[in-house]
């Protein structure tokens, strides 16, 4: 049947999704393509599909959404809907830690200490330091355990290196501060 010409702009041909008989989420709509993918994650509404919920969580987390990069990091980490990938686990945790998601800088936190156990690598003295920061940053916002693993990291730290990881994360947390006289930004999902 053919269609009039209003319905061409107004209505264009849209794919449907032959799982949920549902409309999907067009590009640049992330926080329905993250609420798709929590769908299918957790089975609301229709079948859990870890292939399905890795999919979505990566076209939001693609759009910058920290909190599909954080879920999306989780899938790479234990191979749920995707093959198992630490590199591309660890890359879309910075990713989400660098827009402030405290989980994510918890995640990266943990990477950061478990990088730190080889001494006889050259890098395990920075390594012991990011650890430091990312849990600071998490433990400033509050995130379980968080400051537990910041006090065991405390204790194989050097002095010079803790007052590194404490300028790190005071860098990251003025950054995050809105400056004097300018509104924080907030996003409106009302």
């Amino acid at each position: 049947m053919k269609k009039t010409w209003f319905r061409k702009i107004f209505r264009p041909d849209v794919r449907v999704d032959p799982v949920s008989k549902e409309i999907p989420p067009a590009p640049g709509e992330a926080l329905a393509q993250f609420a798709r993918a929590v769908s299918f994650d957790v089975g609301a509404g229709e079948t859990q599909d870890d292939a399905q919920a890795a999919h979505w969580y990566r076209k939001a987390a693609e759009q910058g959404l920290a909190l599909a990069q954080f879920n999306l990091a989780i899938m790479y980490d234990l191979g749920q809907g995707l093959t198992k990938d630490q590199a591309e686990a660890s890359r879309w945790f910075r990713k989400a830690a660098d827009q402030g998601d405290a989980g994510a800088q918890f995640q990266m936190g943990k990477r950061c200490q478990r990088d730190s156990f080889n001494p006889s690598e050259p890098a395990s003295g920075e390594a012991k330091i990011e650890a430091f920061k990312w849990f600071t940053l998490a433990a400033a916002q509050g995130y379980k355990d968080s400051e537990m693993f910041l006090e065991r990291v405390n204790l194989y730290l050097t002095v010079k290196e803790i007052n590194e990881g404490q300028r790190r994360s005071a860098v990251v947390l003025a950054a995050s501060k809105p400056a004097a006289g300018v509104p924080p930004m907030t996003d409106n999902l009302d």
